[in-house]
């Protein structure tokens, strides 16, 4: 039975991943390579080797509500998308208020986590460190969870790029980027339309004297700040539209998300529309970058072709001349140097893992990786979730299957991602949230049971249907059940508005016949979808309530 756990990195994942092991009974040693927590969100003005790196203004596009623990609500008054500054209090708050600091040992880097010679008996690993003074140590654990995440190992693909060592300016990945300070004035070119790109180009246009975003496959851009001024996560990562994600034809919600975007801007006339559908890659979150595009600020081009000293050639044959900053935004690639290389399964260009945590070719599942992976969604509630069950399967109240069935799910998992997502070497793998979180759940048995509450608590099904899929949800039953999770639930909008709530103003009350009209176009709508759905294929809706209801509370 696993007692000893090793936790590598004490980020978001580390934290809540420390916690689930108390929580069932293990003892955790987090080993944590700086001197603080929080991983990425800790903020640094040089950028250290093998570690996440921000700039210095970051602020997080999930919304407070969409990323906390299950059973720690960020404060009230914190804003809704808050400065990396915030992130990292929470984190701290958390870790105090859970008891986790005293089982962090910091400034200490994992130089390699290898088999014991008796693993095959045991399942034990045996972990080198080294700490600050440069003095390693060995230690023996019975188990070993990665939280190292993929934001460590920036992707420089200067050989893409013909000419770059002839360029007469300065060139770096937004890894070292810290801020705009020194390209007042200058014309910088930003390579890469992604978040970090998207955020970068806006930044800098405040103070260059030209930026030009070069991008070759284009984006679609949402905003954070959605219909009502809600924040976008909490309106549309219901289960409700979970649901409609299933039943629905995907190319009709393609169409349909699509033509809303093009209403608030249409993506062909600012030069940004992708080849690609919108539910097929995550997209990017950026307010102004349409205004910055609109105001001439940054300038939408193509891909680099090639650069010739201080002048850089796109592929649709215009020149740029005088460029004297050019800023990588071109993603990460992931690596996990301490592992041996057995330790992982690779499964084409990916790193193969059952249910994206327990690689499947090993002979004890002693092994765990936590935070890996991409979804429309915050990681943070995806990592605990998945922390909760290693620890179940850590101590045995969880069974895995045989290696040979978690090759094939693996193998399958790889063909749906494929089918169904744009994947590459540098973003392997996407899930959806929501799918994922209550499969995850449905293993420890914390799935809350909708059709239980439809008749025993129907207020509370409510919200669990139409209101956000907050993490709150998962801690109502089962192992580690909060008993503030109802409740937390119920408040979640409470904490949403009170951050917004600097001023007394008289709010416009909305008709009980407004209302009443608006709830009768709702039903109208989904009796019309079900309809449909049932004429199509019988078999569907009675095969949804069955997985709406895998358990009884």
């Amino acid at each position: 039975m696993v007692q000893r756990v090793a936790v590598i990195g004490s980020g978001p994942c580390g934290l809540t991943s420390l916690k689930a092991c108390l929580d069932e009974g293990m003892v955790p040693t987090c080993f944590e390579s700086s001197d603080d927590v929080g991983g990425l969100w800790k903020f640094k003005e040089v950028s250290e080797p093998n570690r996440a790196s921000i700039y210095r203004s970051l602020t997080i596009n999930i919304s407070k509500e969409m990323m906390c623990y299950s059973d720690f609500p960020i404060p009230a008054d914190f804003p809704n998308y808050m400065h990396h500054s915030k992130i990292l209090k929470y984190f701290k708050m958390y870790a105090e208020h859970f008891k986790l600091l005293q089982h962090i040992r910091f400034q200490t880097l994992v130089k390699s986590v290898r088999q014991r010679p008796d693993y095959a008996r045991t399942g034990q690993w045996e972990v080198v460190t080294e700490n600050r003074e440069g003095r390693e140590e060995k230690h023996v654990f019975d188990a070993v969870i990665c939280c190292t995440g993929h934001y460590t190992h920036p992707n420089l693909p200067i050989k893409d790029f013909p000419g770059i060592e002839t360029f007469e300016g300065k060139y770096f990945h937004s890894w070292d980027y810290k801020g705009p300070d020194d390209m007042h004035g200058k014309r910088v070119v930003v390579i890469g339309i992604g978040n970090s790109g998207g955020d970068i180009a806006v930044e800098s246009s405040r103070v260059a004297e030209q930026v030009y975003l070069s991008t070759r496959r284009g984006a679609w851009v949402i905003r954070q700040v959605s219909d009502n001024g809600l924040p976008v996560d909490m309106k549309y990562n219901t289960r409700f539209v979970s649901i409609l994600l299933q039943l629905l034809p995907i190319s009709f919600l393609n169409w349909l998300t699509e033509k809303k975007l093009n209403g608030m801007y249409d993506h062909a006339m600012y030069a940004i529309k992708p080849a690609h559908r919108f539910l097929s890659k995550i997209p990017v979150i950026n307010d102004d970058l349409p205004l910055k595009i609109l105001s001439g600020s940054v300038i939408i081009k193509p891909n680099v072709r090639e650069i010739r000293g201080s002048t850089v050639v796109f592929d649709d044959g215009s020149m740029l001349e005088k460029v004297e900053t050019i800023v990588f935004a071109t993603g990460y690639n992931y690596d996990f140097p301490y592992l041996p290389n057995n330790a992982l399964y690779k499964t084409g260009h990916r790193v193969g893992l059952y249910k994206h945590v327990f690689p499947p070719n090993l002979e004890h599942p002693t092994l765990a990786i936590v935070g890996f992976i991409h979804a429309f969604g915050a990681i943070m509630p995806q990592a605990e979730m998945q922390a909760r069950w290693v620890a179940r399967v850590f101590t045995g109240q969880k069974k895995l299957p045989s290696n040979q069935a978690m090759v094939k799910a693996v193998e399958k998992d790889t063909r749906d991602i494929e089918k169904t997502f744009i994947v590459s070497n540098l973003t392997p793998l996407q899930v959806g949230f929501v799918p994922y979180m209550d499969d995850l759940a449905g293993e420890i048995g914390a799935r809350p049971n909708l059709l239980w509450l439809f008749f025993t608590d129907y207020p509370l099904f409510k919200r669990l249907l139409w209101e956000p899929v907050t993490a709150y949800q998962y801690r109502l039953v089962g192992p580690g059940k909060w008993e503030g999770a109802r409740k937390a639930i119920f408040t979640q909008f409470d904490r949403m508005y009170q951050p917004l709530k600097t001023r007394k103003v008289k709010e416009q009350e909305t008709s009980i016949a407004g209302r009443l009209i608006k709830l009768s176009l709702i039903a109208t709508a989904g009796a019309a979808s079900i309809y449909y759905i049932h004429l199509r294929n019988p078999t569907t809706i009675p095969t949804l309530l069955s997985k709406l209801h895998p358990q009884t509370i």
